[in-house]
């Protein structure tokens, strides 16, 4: 715990340097209102799937279908919405299909016993592939403005766009479910010691079950926002996003074996990712480089930490 508490501190330091950086790098473009809120919007859907993989990833398990479950979701929003359905009964249909692939993982996972990382691997691809056989190649924009405001507008009298108000509910309500319940203590024990969990009597295939439903619906929540906020429903869409969700959990000190983590840490990690990559887009940096820069995070957060433990045995085993 001592050793997280380090690492949410750097990361909190390191947030500090990022917006000190920017504001001095773009003339105090950085900090104003309408650039924190177009950062806001780009990081709404990563915060959003964030929240689930992290209870996934404690778990000791973890999630790379996220992505395509979003685009799914997407696809299905705009197929269903050309056959003549209402938006009010798409929305829930697709979160309830997003739960069902989340389902899907989790029964691989718990009751086939197959690894959660090559499971994953396949049903990214598998759900990428529906997304293309749902609505091919095309794009639909033709959603009423009520619905697109919701990604293209801030909340009124602020510069906070409603993505993160979701986001901010959300994550209260998983912050409480991990931190502040006998299920968090749950997840917790099956990441550190998933024998030790079920001899305890935890119902370990149950929760880890639940966990991959929940980050299917939360998933396919993400595919709504990020349909409306670009008022397109595409197969494609958020292609490659599960690199920067699982760069962005890490990076939060989310150990990749399980058992340890916080929700603090993970949306500090958040914010710093999403902080990085808007100081390099309003410095004109080209997209490979942004992609090139959350991978160079994605290693630091896995190896940062085992370079921790290993100084402190260190430390520890000196005279």
């Amino acid at each position: 715990m001592r050793n997280l508490l380090r690492w949410e501190t750097a990361l909190v330091f390191l947030l500090i340097v990022v917006a000190l950086t920017g504001q001095v790098s773009t003339d105090g473009s950085f900090l104003s209102g309408g650039n924190l809120f177009y950062l806001g919007l780009d990081i709404g859907e990563i915060a959003l799937i964030a929240l689930p993989l992290t209870l996934v990833i404690v778990a000791g398990e973890i999630d790379l279908s996220v992505a395509s479950v979003l685009g799914l979701s997407s696809a299905l929003i705009g197929w269903l919405w050309n056959a003549g359905w209402s938006l009010e009964t798409i929305l829930p249909t697709v979160i309830v299909v997003g739960a069902v692939c989340g389902a899907v993982n989790g029964l691989l996972v718990t009751r086939l016993g197959l690894p959660s990382l090559a499971v994953t691997i396949g049903t990214l691809a598998l759900y990428r592939g529906l997304a293309l056989v749902v609505l091919g190649d095309t794009a639909v924009a033709d959603f009423p403005a009520s619905y697109t405001s919701f990604g293209t507008t801030p909340l009124p009298g602020t510069d906070i766009p409603y993505p993160i108000v979701l986001a901010a509910i959300l994550a209260v309500l998983f912050g409480v479910a991990l931190h502040a319940s006998s299920f968090g203590r749950s997840v917790f024990a099956i990441g550190a010691n998933e024998e030790g969990a079920r001899f305890s009597g935890i119902r370990v295939k149950r929760i880890k079950l639940s966990l991959f439903v929940l980050a299917g619906a939360v998933a396919a929540i993400a595919g709504i926002v990020y349909t409306f906020r670009f008022s397109s429903a595409r197969a494609d869409n958020g292609v490659g996003l599960e690199l920067a969700v699982v760069a962005a959990v890490l990076l939060g000190g989310v150990s990749i074996f399980g058992g340890k983590g916080s929700l603090f840490g993970v949306l500090a990690g958040v914010l710093l990712l999403g902080g990085l990559r808007n100081l390099l887009i309003l410095q004109d940096t080209s997209t490979e480089v942004l992609t090139i820069v959350t991978g160079l995070l994605l290693l630091v957060s896995v190896l940062a930490p085992s370079v921790t433990r290993r100084v402190g045995s260190l430390r520890k085993a000196a005279p």
